[in-house]
C-alpha cells in the first residue's frame, strides 16, 4: 500500500495523459513509449517525458527483460495507491482532489460505457456485480472494513502478463462514506 502524501508525486499522477499511460500499462502490460504515443495520439518526445515522470515518482519501471537497445519498454508498479484522508498542507489536498477527481469520473465513463453495451461482454455480462447496501459502523469499523475490502483485493490481484487465458480487466469501484 502506498498512501501518496507527496505533493510533487500527486501532481505527476494528476497529469491526465500520465493518468491514462499509468493506466494503460496496469490494465494491458507493457509498452514503449512509441506504442503509447501512437495509442493516445501524442507526441512520442512528450509521452516519453511523461514516462520518465511516472518513473521518478516510483509509478512505473523500465521492463529490462523485455528492452532491448534504444527501444525501453515500461511496465506499472503492482500498487495500491491510495489518496490521503485528510492534508493539513493546502497544496496536498487539492492534488489529491483532483486525482480522486479523475479516478471518479473515469470510473463513471467506464461504467456507463459497459452498461450501454453490457451484451457484447458474453460471459462476463452474468458475472458482473452490480449492488448497493448499507449498514451502520463507527469510525473504527468503517476504517477496518475498508482495510478488509482491500484485502480482498489484493487477494484476486492479477498482473496482465499473469492473468489465466480469458481473463480481462475488470474495474472494481468501492465508495464507503457517511451518509450526508
Amino acid at each position: 500500500m502506498r498512501v501518496l502524501t507527496d505533493v510533487e508525486a500527486l501532481k505527476a499522477l494528476a497529469h491526465p495523459l500520465r493518468q491514462q499511460m499509468l493506466t494503460r500499462l496496469q490494465r494491458q502490460g507493457p509498452a514503449t513509449s512509441a506504442e503509447l504515443a501512437a495509442e493516445f495520439g501524442a507526441d512520442r518526445g512528450a509521452t516519453s517525458y511523461h514516462l520518465r515522470q511516472l518513473e521518478r515518482f516510483g509509478f512505473i519501471e523500465e521492463d529490462t527483460a523485455r528492452s532491448k537497445g534504444r527501444r525501453r519498454y515500461w511496465r506499472s508498479i503492482p500498487q495500491h495507491i491510495r489518496l490521503p484522508r485528510s492534508a493539513d498542507d493546502p497544496a496536498v489536498a487539492a492534488a489529491a482532489d483532483e486525482v480522486g477527481r479523475q479516478w471518479f469520473e473515469r470510473s463513471g465513463r467506464e461504467l456507463l460505457a459497459y452498461l450501454m453495451d453490457r451484451d457484447s461482454y458474453g460471459e462476463f455480462t452474468g458475472a458482473a456485480q452490480h449492488s448497493y447496501g448499507s449498514t451502520a459502523l463507527t469510525a473504527a469499523e468503517l476504517a477496518q472494513f475498508g482495510e478488509e475490502y482491500i484485502a480482498l483485493l489484493s487477494k484476486w490481484h492479477r498482473e496482465p502478463e499473469h492473468a489465466s487465458p480469458g481473463a480481462r480487466h475488470i474495474a472494481v469501484v468501492f465508495h464507503a462514506f457517511p451518509t450526508p
